[in-house]
């Protein structure tokens, strides 16, 4: 008998770490945030490092995350879908780009607010881009100048 007892309370114990640890994920990934989004559009040249859940942020700030992206076969651009917190009103002379966490750091969506006093509605596209920088690239050109 008191082996059942202990057996239920180690189970009992292992459920409720379970359930906090899904919820601290989801409180994270901003799926529990229940507030309303709406939906914006940006096309980068180049969307290195960025893939589906990426944070999109404003000053720092997570404002919302990357859901989907799309290669555009006419203009070859990187086509991203941002979904932005409803509370968040963007100007639309913003500009986005694509930033980093440091060296080694993940990849987000950075937008720079505009002073402008019309604000992007939902479905409408972000025209100011600013693609990744490849640091890759950067490294191999300053080799290269380096060695002239």
């Amino acid at each position: 008998m008191k082996e059942n007892v202990a057996e239920t309370v180690i189970g009992a114990a292992v459920v409720l770490i379970a359930a906090g640890f899904l919820f601290f994920m989801s409180q994270t990934a901003g799926i529990a945030s229940g507030g309303a989004n709406y939906d914006l559009t940006a096309r980068f040249q180049s969307a290195e490092g960025i893939v589906v859940g990426s944070d999109v942020r404003l000053a720092g700030v997570k404002i919302g995350s990357v859901t989907g992206m799309s290669l555009d076969p006419s203009t070859y651009l990187a086509e991203t879908s941002l979904s932005i917190n409803d509370a968040i009103k963007i100007p639309d002379d913003s500009e986005v780009g694509i930033a980093t966490e440091g060296l080694l750091g993940g990849a987000f969506i950075e937008v720079s607010a505009g002073a402008s006093e019309f604000m992007l509605g939902d479905g409408e596209e972000i025209l100011n881009t600013q693609s990744a920088v490849s640091l890759l690239s950067l490294l191999l050109r300053f080799a290269t100048q380096a060695s002239e």
